[in-house]
């Protein structure tokens, strides 16, 4: 199945001496979605929370490649989930997706 979406990243800049902010960017990517998988976990919630395990395979450019360690989500179905796992096999990526991303946020 065939995906277009936005990968989020996450970086650090000093906004000045000695402290550090969060700084997201989205870049739009293209992809294939290769596995698609979902199960509802139980926890300390009062609703279950659900994971998905889909695998979504890009094709890398340099931005990504130079910035393969502050990806942190995927847009998909217009939820934001975490990349839990990246895998290289150049010139390709395989993201796997896991739960809904909590973090910051680019709004």
């Amino acid at each position: 199945m065939k995906w277009y979406g936005k990968i989020g990243f996450i970086t650090q800049e000093e906004t000045s001496p000695g402290i550090w902010e969060d700084v997201s960017t989205e870049k739009n990517y293209y992809g294939d979605i290769h596995k698609l998988s979902q199960k509802w976990q139980n926890g300390v919630d009062l609703n279950e929370d659900i994971n998905i395990s889909n695998e979504l395979d890009i094709v890398a450019d340099p931005y990504i490649l130079e910035n393969l360690i502050n990806i942190r989500y995927v847009v998909y179905m217009n939820v934001k989930w975490k990349v839990t796992n990246l895998t290289i096999d150049h010139p390709r990526l395989t993201l796997l997706l896991g739960g809904v991303y909590n973090g910051q946020d680019t709004t």
